[in-house]
C-alpha cells in the first residue's frame, strides 16, 4: 500500500533538494493516497490525511505511518509512471511540499511527454523513463559533489524525517531509532524513538494527536532498564524535574547500550570538554546490507568492543579493535586445546578462553617474528602458528577465515616493522643488553643535570638509576632467617612459573599466575611483575626516550600543579628511609611533575604522591611514571582530577555493593555516614594510607593483576569483619575508631623488611591493639566471601553512579554561582537559577552545533565556579533577543555586540556569569539613569571594531554606577542584601561619576541615534517615541552647536576627543597621551600590533537600508563644518549610511560633542521616552518564553515551530 523507501534518495546541498527516487514498483497505487493529478504516463497524489480535511481516514492513515515507520510521513507527494496497458506502477520522485513536487511534475510535462509519444513499445518507454530518472540523480551528484557516505538509504529516510519532526539541524547526527511504546501517565504511546548524539527524542501520533518529546542527554540524572509487571522489559529516563517511561522494544539491551553510550559521551563533555568525533576509518558497509544501521551507530558498536577489549588485556587507551574470531590455542603447559577467542587489533593479538581463568595471552606485534599457516589435519584444522622474539610459538586452531586473518595480521604487523624502523632511525640501534643499560644510565645522567638545575637549594643530588628499595632495603642481622627463605622459595615458585608459562608479555597467564598473586609477589619481581600486569610495559616499551624528554621540559616549570607537589613530598611514605633524604624525594619530584606536565587535565591531586611513592621503591624512575599513567588514565579513570569524579563515583558504587552484599550493616552505615568517609581514603590511595607499608603492597600486588574488583572486595571483607562492632557504634567517630584499629591490625609476616611505625596508628586512640590480622587470609577471605563481583557489572555500576555523581557537581556549581551574586543583584535565588541554566544551555548548544569561538576555551571544569562556563557574542545575540527588553527582531545584533563589548571586561571576547547578569539586573531592574547611562556608554565605545580590547575602566558596567563587577567579587556583607541602602551609599559617587563620563561625540552620537530608532520599531508607542526621540534629537544637536561657542580653539578637548574617537588605530596613543578626560576610554587596540585583529562594525547599507524610521529626519544641521578629506576616506568606510542619508562628501563636525548630563535631560523631557524606559520588565515571563524556545537548544527556533510539550 505504500512504496518500500529501500531505495528512495533525499539528496541536500545548499538547501537545494533533489526529490527524484530510483524507480521502484508500486502494486497498489491507490491504497491511502488521493490523486490530484494525472496524464497518459504519469500521476501526482498526495498521502491521506495530509493537510487540512483527512477525517477519520486521515486519522487512521497517520497513525499508520508512524507506527510502520512509512517515509510518506516525510515525503507526502509523490509522481508515479505507469504505462497506459499496465498495472504496475512505479514511483519515480516524492517531496515534503506541493511546491516542490508540482516543480518536478511540470519538468515532467514539459520535457518527456512529448518524448514518450515516439516509442512504440511499452516496455523501451519504461526503460527510457528509469534510465531518465536515474541519470538525473546522477547529474545532480556529479554537480553537487554528493559523495556516497555509510549510511544506507533506509536510514537516511530516517534522517530526514528526525530532522522535520524535532526541528534539528545538519550538524545534529542520528545514531539509530527503535519502535516502542512511551507512558504518558497510564496511556501508552506507539511511536518512534530516536537517539541522536546530543539528544534522545520520541515521537507519535495517534488518531490526531501528537506526541514530541525531546531530552538533552546532557541533561539526564538517571538511565536504568526496569521490570514490573505491567512492565516487564522497560527503559526509565530521569531528569531533573520529569521521569520518562519507554517499554515494547524489540531490542531492548541493544536500545539500553547505544542510549548509556550516548550519555556517557555527554556526561564527559560536562567532566572535561571531550566531545564526540566520528571514526571516519571504519570499513565500509556492503550496499546490500539489509539492516539499516548508521556509520555512527557502527562507529559507537566498535567503540564499545575496543573499550571493552582494552580493559580485558590493560592495553593502551588508543588501541582499536579491528576483529575477533572463534578458535583453539594449543597450551604446552597442559598438553591441550583450550577453546576461546582470538582478537586482532592494530598492535596486538590476544586470547582468552571461553572460561576467562583457564587462559589469557597477549602478543605485542613487535615481538613477533613469523607469522604462519601450518598443514590441515584433522586433529588441527586450519592451524596458524606465531613466533615471537623470545624463541615462544603459539599454535592456534579451528580460525574460520584464516587467509583474510593472516593477511589482517601481516597488514598490521608491516605498519609496526615500518615504526619500529623510522624509531630505530632516531634513538640509534641497541647492540646488547649491556649497551641498554649503558644508554640508560647516560640519560638518567642527563636527568640529575636537569635535576641539579631545577632543584636550587641542593646542586649536587644524585639520581637514582634503580628501585629505591634495593638502595634501602634493611635486613635483620641473621643472614638466613625464615622470612627470607620463605621469600627465596617465593622467587624460586615465579621462576618455575616463569619456565612453565613463559616470562614477559607474552606469558601465559592461567589461574596458577593468579594463585601465585594471592600468596605475594616477591620484593625482587614487584616492579617487573607490576609493570606487566598492569599493562604499562606495553606504553613504555613503545615510547623510548618519551619520560627523560617530559622531565627535560617539566623541569623549571611553575605552576599551581608544581607548587602543590612542592608542599605534599616531604608528606610521602615520611616514614620509609627512602623519602628521608633528597634522592627519594627527587626522583618523586621528577615523576609527579612530568606527569602534571603530560596531563593538565590532572595536573596533581593530592593521594597521587603517596602511591607514586611506592611504586617508585619498587620499579625504577620511568617504570614507576608509567605505572602511574596506567593508574591515573585507565585502572582510575577520574581518580585524580580536580574534583576526584572517579573516587566519588566508585563510592556510589561501594555504597551499592554493601547494600547487596552486608545489607544487616548497610543502614546503620548509612546513618553514620562512615562509607563516604572511608572510602575515598580507601581508594585514593588502595589503602597505602590506613595500613601498614607491607601489608598495603600486597593489596596493591592485587589491584595491578585483577583491577579495581579487588579493592571492592577488600573494602567489603573489612566491613563484614567488624560487622558487630559495627553495628554497637553510636556515631562515626567511633565507627572510624573500629575500622581504624581493625587495618592497623593488617600484618604482612612474610615481609623481609624491617617493621614500618604506619602513620595511621599513631592517630589512634590508646585503647587495647585489635589482634593482628593476617593479609594474605584478609585476601583470601575477601575472594572466597566476594569474589562473584564481575569487573563489567561494576561498570555498568560506575555507569549509574556517573550520570548521578556529574549532575551533583553540576547541581552544586550552580549553587555556588547563585550564591555568590545573589547579594549583588534584584533577581531572586529561583531566578537566577533559571538563568544560569539557560546560560550553560547555551553554552552546551555551540557545544553541539558549533560557535565562533572554542567550547574548550568557554568550559573549563578547574577555574572558579563563575568562570567554568562562558559565552561568546554569538551566543550572546541568542540570549539578547530572548531576554534582555531592549532586543526587538532585525536590530537586535548591532545592540547586542554594543552591549557584549560593554560586558566583556577582559576583552577576551568571552563573558561569565555573572558579567551577563550585571548587565541584564541594569534593563530590568535599574532605573531611569542606570539605563540611560548604560546605553551612552555602549556608544562611547569605538564603534569600529567588533573585538576591540578594552580597560576595565572604560566597560565595566556595575550594579549602579558602572563601577567593574570585578570588584564585587567579596560583596557578601548584609549592606549589599538591602538595596535602599545601597543606594543612598552610592548617591554622592553617582553624581561624581556622571560629571566625569566621557564626551559624546557627532559619529557616537549618531550611531545612539540608530540605536534608539532601532529600539522602538517593534513597540505599541511606535509613533510616540519616534517623535519623542526626534525632538530630543533636534534639543541635543543645539546643545552640541551651542557648546562649540564656549570652546577654546586653544585647547579644543572636543575636537581632540573627536580625533580620538575616529582616528586611525596607530595615532591612538598619541592622542590618548594628550587627553586627560579620556582616561575612562584607553583603547588596548590603538597599538599598532591589534589592528589585524580588527573588523569594520559600522552599521552598513543592507543593515539600514530597510529602516523607514530614519528618513524623515536629519541629524546634521544645515551649518556643518567644511569638508574634511582625510576624516572623509580614513574615518567613514565607503559603505556607512549615516542617519538622513547624509551624504559621504559631508564631513563629521570635530567640536560637536554633548554630555551625559545633557543627553539625560533632554530624556527626561519626553515622557514617552520616560515611559519606556521605565515600563517594568516581566522577568519570569521572558525565562518562561526562552525555557520554551530553548527546549531543544536550536538558537533559530520559536516557540510556535516546535512545541516540546505532549499534545492531546
Amino acid at each position: 500500500f505504500t512504496f518500500s523507501p529501500s531505495k528512495a534518495l533525499i539528496l541536500k546541498h545548499r538547501g537545494e533538494e533533489n526529490m527524484w527516487v530510483n524507480p521502484e514498483d508500486v502494486l497498489l497505487a491507490g491504497a491511502l493516497w488521493i490523486t490530484e493529478r494525472a496524464n497518459p504516463y504519469f500521476i501526482l497524489q498526495k498521502r491521506k490525511g495530509h493537510g487540512d480535511g483527512g477525517g477519520l481516514t486521515g486519522l487512521l492513515v497517520g497513525t499508520l505511518d508512524v507506527v510502520l515507520d512509512s517515509s510518506a510521513r516525510v515525503a507526502p507527494y509523490r509522481i508515479l509512471y505507469q504505462t497506459p496497458d499496465s498495472l504496475v506502477y512505479w514511483i519515480i520522485a516524492h517531496g515534503t511540499s506541493r511546491k516542490e513536487i508540482t516543480e518536478h511534475w511540470e519538468w515532467l510535462e514539459h520535457n518527456l511527454l512529448q518524448t514518450l509519444s515516439i516509442f512504440e513499445n511499452e516496455n523501451d518507454i519504461t526503460t527510457f523513463v528509469k534510465g531518465k530518472v536515474q541519470g538525473i540523480i546522477a547529474e545532480y551528484n556529479k554537480n553537487h559533489d554528493v559523495k556516497e557516505d555509510d549510511d544506507t538509504d533506509k536510514f537516511k529516510e530516517a534522517i530526514a524525517k528526525f530532522r522535520k519532526l524535532f526541528g534539528m539541524p545538519e550538524e545534529e547526527k542520528l545514531v539509530n531509532y527503535y519502535s516502542c511504546s512511551y507512558w504518558k501517565g497510564k496511556v501508552p504511546r506507539q511511536g518512534w524513538l530516536y537517539l541522536s548524539i546530543n539528544h534522545l527524542c520520541f515521537y507519535s501520533y495517534l488518531l490526531g494527536k501528537e506526541a514530541k518529546l525531546v531530552v538533552r542527554w546532557a541533561d539526564i540524572t538517571q538511565l536504568e532498564k526496569s521490570a514490573t509487571l505491567l512492565l516487564p522489559d522497560a527503559i526509565k529516563v530521569s531528569t531533573r524535574t520529569n521521569e520518562h517511561v519507554f517499554s515494547v522494544f524489540l531490542n531492548i539491551n541493544e536500545t539500553f547500550k547505544l542510549a548509556e553510550q550516548l550519555a556517557n559521551i555527554a556526561m564527559r563533555q560536562l567532566l572535561d570538554n571531550k566531545g564526540f568525533e566520528q571514526d571516519r576509518s571504519l570499513p565500509k558497509l556492503k550496499r546490500k546490507s539489509p539492516k539499516k544501521v548508521s556509520a555512527l551507530k557502527r562507529d559507537l558498536d566498535a567503540r564499545a568492543k575496543s573499550e571493552r577489549y582494552r580493559a580485558l588485556f590493560r592495553l593502551p587507551k588508543d588501541e582499536k579493535l579491528d576483529g575477533h574470531t572463534d578458535c583453539t590455542l594449543w597450551t604446552p603447559f597442559n598438553k591441550m586445546h583450550i577453546l576461546g577467542q582470538m582478537f586482532v587489533s592494530t598492535n596486538y593479538i590476544c586470547f582468552t578462553g571461553k572460561e576467562e581463568c583457564l587462559c589469557s595471552l597477549i602478543i605485542p606485534l613487535r615481538e613477533v617474528t613469523i607469522v604462519e599457516k601450518a598443514d590441515s589435519s584433522n586433529v588441527l584444522p586450519s592451524p596458524l602458528s606465531i613466533s615471537t622474539k623470545n624463541h615462544m610459538t603459539f599454535l592456534f586452531a579451528n580460525l574460520k577465515d584464516r587467509d583474510f586473518l593472516v593477511q589482517r595480521i601481516s597488514d598490521f604487523l608491516q605498519q609496526t616493522t615500518s615504526k619500529s624502523y623510522i624509531e630505530r632511525e632516531l634513538t640509534g640501534s641497541l647492540n646488547s643488553s649491556d649497551d641498554e643499560v649503558r644508554m640508560l644510565q647516560f640519560i638518567r645522567s642527563l636527568g640529575s643535570e636537569s635535576e641539579r638545575q631545577f632543584n636550587l637549594n641542593d646542586n649536587s643530588v644524585p639520581t637514582a638509576t634503580q628501585a629505591l628499595m634495593t638502595m634501602y632495603r634493611q635486613r635483620s642481622p641473621e643472614e638466613f632467617n625464615p622470612k627470607l627463605a620463605k621469600e627465596f622459595l617465593k622467587e624460586q615458585a615465579w621462576k618455575n612459573h616463569f619456565t612453565e608459562y613463559g616470562q614477559g608479555v607474552c606469558m601465559y597467564r592461567t589461574e596458577k599466575t593468579k594463585e601465585l598473586v594471592l600468596k605475594g609477589i616477591p620484593e625482587n619481581m614487584r616492579g617487573e611483575l607490576w609493570l606487566l600486569f598492569s599493562g604499562a610495559i606495553n606504553e613504555m616499551d613503545t615510547h623510548p626516550g618519551y619520560y627523560e624528554d617530559l622531565v627535560e621540559k617539566s623541569m623549571g616549570k611553575y605552576n599551581l600543579a608544581t607548587e602543590e607537589i612542592e608542599r605534599d613530598l616531604h608528606r610521602s611514605l615520611p616514614e620509609h628511609p627512602a623519602f628521608q633524604n633528597e634522592m627519594g624525594i627527587a626522583a618523586l619530584r621528577r615523576v609527579l611533575t612530568a606527569y602534571a606536565f603530560r596531563n593538565p587535565n590532572i595536573g596533581y591531586c593530592q593521594a597521587m604522591n603517596i602511591v607514586t611513592s611506592v611504586l617508585l621503591l619498587y620499579a625504577k624512575e620511568e617504570e614507576a611514571f608509567w605505572l602511574l599513567v596506567a593508574l591515573c588514565e585507565r585502572m582510575l579513570p577520574d581518580y585524580y582530577n580536580t574534583r576526584v569524579v572517579g573516587a566519588l563515583v566508585d563510592q556510589g558504587v561501594f555504597e551499592e555493593l554493601a547494600r547487596e552484599y552486608v545489607p544487616q550493616l548497610y543502614d546503620c552505615m548509612q546513618d553514620l555516614g562512615v562509607i563516604s568517609t572511608i572510602s575515598l581514603s580507601w581508594f585514593l590511595t588502595l589503602f597505602l594510607s590506613v595500613m601498614p607499608f607491607e601489608s598495603a603492597v600486597v593489596v596493591v600486588d592485587c589491584f595491578f593483576y585483577e583491577g579495581i574488583k579487588v579493592i571492592f572486595q577488600l573494602a567489603l571483607s573489612v566491613l563484614h569483619a567488624n560487622i558487630h562492632q559495627l553495628l554497637g557504634c553510636k556515631d562515626d567517630g567511633e565507627a572510624m575508631t573500629v575500622l581504624g584499629r581493625y587495618l592497623d591490625s593488617v600484618t604482612n609476616k612474610d615481609s623481609t623488611l624491617p617493621p614500618i611505625h604506619h602513620l595511621h596508628s599513631l592517630l589512634t586512640d590508646n585503647g587495647d591493639p585489635h589482634p593482628e590480622v593476617d593479609i594474605f587470609k584478609l585476601v583470601r577471605s575477601s575472594y572466597e566471601k566476594f569474589g562473584s563481583i564481575r569487573a563489567d557489572v561494576i561498570e555498568q555500576m560506575r555507569f549509574k553512579q556517573r550520570l548521578r555523581v556529574i549532575q551533583t557537581i553540576e547541581d552544586t556549581t550552580k549553587r555556588n554561582v547563585v550564591r555568590t551574586i545573589v547579594t549583588e543583584t534584584a533577581f531572586t535565588i529561583d531566578e537566577l537559577e533559571e538563568l544560569y541554566v539557560l546560560f550553560k544551555a547555551e553554552h552546551l548548544t555551540s557545544f553541539y552545533w558549533g560557535g565562533s569561538s572554542n567550547p574548550t576555551e568557554r568550559h573549563d571544569p578547574s577555574l572558579p565556579y563563575l568562570e567554568q562556563y562562558r559565552i561568546d557574542v554569538e551566543q550572546f545575540k541568542g540570549l539578547f533577543v530572548l531576554l534582555f527588553p531592549w532586543a526587538n527582531g532585525a536590530h537586535s545584533d548591532p545592540l547586542a555586540m554594543r552591549f557584549f563589548r560593554l560586558l566583556d571586561q577582559n576583552g577576551d571576547a568571552l563573558i561569565n556569569f555573572r558579567e551577563f547578569i550585571n548587565g541584564l539586573s541594569v534593563l530590568c531592574h535599574g532605573d531611569l539613569t542606570e539605563k540611560l547611562k548604560l546605553l551612552y556608554k555602549m556608544h562611547v565605545l569605538p564603534g569600529e571594531c567588533v573585538r576591540m580590547q578594552f580597560t576595565g575602566a572604560c566597560v565595566s558596567v556595575g550594579k549602579r554606577d558602572g563601577k567593574s563587577p570585578r570588584g564585587m567579587k567579596k560583596l557578601h556583607t548584609p549592606d549589599y542584601r538591602h538595596y535602599l541602602k545601597l543606594w543612598n551609599q552610592e548617591a554622592k559617587p553617582k553624581l561624581e561619576n556622571t560629571k566625569e563620563m566621557p564626551k559624546l561625540n557627532q559619529t557616537q552620537f549618531i550611531e545612539l541615534c540608530k540605536t534608539l530608532y532601532s529600539m522602538f520599531s517593534e513597540d505599541i508607542a511606535e509613533q510616540e517615541l519616534y517623535h519623542a526621540t526626534a525632538t530630543v534629537t533636534s534639543l541635543l544637536l543645539e546643545m552640541g552647536e551651542v557648546g562649540k561657542l564656549f570652546t577654546c580653539p586653544g585647547s579644543n578637548d572636543h575636537n581632540q576627543e573627536s580625533k580620538l574617537e575616529t582616528s586611525q588605530p596607530d595615532k591612538g596613543d598619541e592622542d590618548c597621551e594628550q587627553l586627560p578626560p579620556m582616561q575612562d576610554i584607553k583603547l588596548e587596540d590603538s597599538s599598532p600590533k591589534d589592528t589585524g585583529t580588527s573588523s569594520a562594525m559600522l552599521i552598513s547599507d543592507d543593515e539600514t537600508k530597510d529602516d523607514t524610521s530614519m528618513s524623515s529626519y536629519s541629524v546634521l544641521s544645515a551649518g556643518s563644518h567644511e569638508l574634511d578629506e582625510k576624516l572623509q576616506c580614513e574615518d567613514i568606510a565607503d559603505d556607512t549610511v549615516l542617519v538622513g542619508g547624509l551624504p559621504h562628501s559631508t564631513s563629521i563636525d570635530k567640536d560637536w560633542a554633548i554630555t551625559f548630563e545633557q543627553f539625560l535631560a533632554s530624556v527626561l523631557t519626553e515622557q514617552a521616552l520616560v515611559q519606556y524606559f521605565e515600563k517594568p520588565v516581566d522577568v519570569a515571563a521572558r525565562i518562561i518564553n526562552a525555557k520554551n524556545v530553548r527546549k531543544v537548544g536550536r538558537t533559530l527556533l520559536s516557540s510556535s515551530d516546535y512545541e516540546i510539550s505532549l499534545s492531546g
